[in-house]
């Protein structure tokens, strides 16, 4: 993955959950995405996945560990 610039997450599936939740928190008139949206959308969020994973992944290191686990990802939000 690291070679390629293709989106990690499969973009029908993102965009299927990007519309439910806003169906769920916003105006019934206000629906609607550009398709230039979405792909920023999804490339903030795969850029925010990619840093989350990685300051994890130091967490574990600094740890003397090489498996990640929940409490790496807890403390690299909390950081």
């Amino acid at each position: 993955y690291q070679k390629t610039t293709e989106r990690l997450i499969p973009a029908a599936s993102f965009i299927r959950v990007v519309r439910d939740i806003t169906e769920i928190y916003a105006d019934p008139d206000i629906c609607r995405w550009t398709a230039e949206a979405l792909v920023a959308l999804q490339e903030a969020a795969e850029d925010y996945l990619v840093g989350m994973f990685s300051d994890s992944m130091l967490c574990a290191i600094h740890a003397r560990r090489v498996t990640l686990m929940r409490k790496d990802f807890e403390l690299a939000r909390r950081l």
